[in-house]
């Protein structure tokens, strides 16, 4: 996460939207952003989703219909959104909230890309299957049950 500097933008409000499956963050710049959760979600910035470092980057799947149940805030300069999947170990700063606002077009082909190249889905039934029929750790998962 960036350090929070003057001119990073902040929200001047956060509106989740829970029939669109959205969150709304308006932001001191005058920009409005609409953000999918399920983008939220696959592009969570903890350590479980990214790794430490790129190589280690855990493709989520099966999170299309995922929800977020709560937004905590976490000081005077993050939120940590709590998933309907179980996930609430992300920490969204506002400058890692702004930066996926402002390119979340290539962020989304940039996923979809992955999950081409995976033979993955967005969709949940899709990535149980593909769990059920790959080897332990050969889903991303390490072993065991898939989780996300």
């Amino acid at each position: 996460m960036a350090g929070l500097t003057p001119q990073t933008p902040t929200p001047l409000a956060l509106t989740v939207h829970g029939t669109s499956r959205t969150l709304e963050v308006r932001f001191s710049t005058g920009e409005t952003f609409i953000l999918p959760f399920e983008l939220l979600r696959v592009y969570s910035p903890s350590a479980e989703v990214q790794g430490h470092d790129p190589s280690q980057r855990v493709l989520q799947t099966g999170k299309r219909q995922v929800e977020i149940l709560a937004v905590e805030p976490v000081g005077h300069y993050a939120v940590q959104p709590h998933f309907s999947d179980g996930h609430k170990s992300g920490i969204y700063s506002w400058d890692y909230l702004y930066e996926m606002g402002r390119n979340q077009t290539q962020w989304w082909a940039d996923y979809e890309a992955r999950l081409a190249a995976a033979g993955a889905s967005r969709d949940a039934a899709d990535h149980d299957a593909v769990a059920m029929t790959t080897t332990a750790g050969s889903c991303g998962c390490g072993g065991g049950a898939c989780h996300g």
